[in-house]
């Protein structure tokens, strides 16, 4: 029989805690044919955070990220996300471990991408061209996007992510599949996207990308939320022992 998760109240700075969220989760959990794939959770999403979603494979990650965005919804629970006058949440965009491009050059699935998040004609095609330039994919916009490598399929990727000028970025293990100079490449584009102001939520199993890309770090189980903390005090402050496990990598199978 497994112990009893130790649960930490989440942590969060005063001035933080006084805004209003972009994205706010009251009691939200998500359950799949009777199964409890997230336990009711409270967190809150603020402008300009770069949060890193931490945990094994099926602990809830992506099920989390799905809920934020508005992609699941709440079992138990409510998400609540500010409209402005009319009545539009901010503007989101995810992006997954294997993008999905269809059978079309870059520069069409750039455009398609801009039309269908409803930006007018008229601006498309400098949108697609600054989003090209963004990425470093100018010389690729006629070729089929489907034949370019896998670095350079995330960058297109983050460049149909980036033209609709979102203000949330969610990325779920985007550079799981990569090597290694791709994957610094597609941490250089988050983290440049991220000094824009954009907010950044993403999941990965690289605590090393965690270091270097969290303010925040949130550390799953089993659909639980165990840790919520500043990304120096998750890596440096004693944590509860499944997490600290996981750190080790001796996290036990189930």
């Amino acid at each position: 029989m497994n112990a009893p998760l130790h649960l930490e109240r989440p942590v969060l700075a005063t001035a933080r805690a006084a805004e209003t969220p972009l994205i706010e989760l009251r009691q939200a959990g998500v359950c799949f044919a009777g199964h409890e794939a997230l336990q009711p959770l409270d967190l809150h999403v603020h402008a300009g955070e770069r949060i890193v979603l931490l945990g094994a494979n099926g602990s809830g990650k992506t099920t989390l990220l799905r809920l934020l965005h508005g992609q699941l919804h709440c079992s138990s629970g409510e998400r609540r996300v500010p409209r402005d006058a009319q009545g539009r949440e901010p503007q989101q965009a995810m992006l997954f471990q294997r993008p999905f491009l269809l059978r079309l050059s870059v520069w069409r699935n750039l455009l398609l991408a801009l039309w269908l998040a409803g930006v007018p004609r008229a601006e498309r095609a400098e949108r697609a061209a600054r989003a090209l330039a963004r990425v470093g994919l100018e010389e690729h916009a006629q070729r089929p996007a489907r034949v370019l490598s896998g670095g350079q399929q995330q960058r297109l990727a983050l460049a149909r992510a980036w033209a609709v000028h979102p203000q949330i970025l969610f990325l779920d293990e985007p550079t799981a599949s990569l090597d290694p100079a791709a994957k610094r490449e597609v941490e250089a584009l988050v983290l440049e996207f991220a000094a824009e102001g954009m907010t950044v939520l993403m999941s990965t199993h690289n605590l090393g990308q965690a270091k270097r890309m969290a303010t925040r770090v949130i550390y799953l189980e089993d659909g639980r939320l165990v840790v919520d903390r500043p990304v120096e005090r998750f890596f440096n402050d004693p944590l509860p022992p499944e997490a600290a496990l996981f750190l080790k990598g001796e996290l036990p199978w189930h």
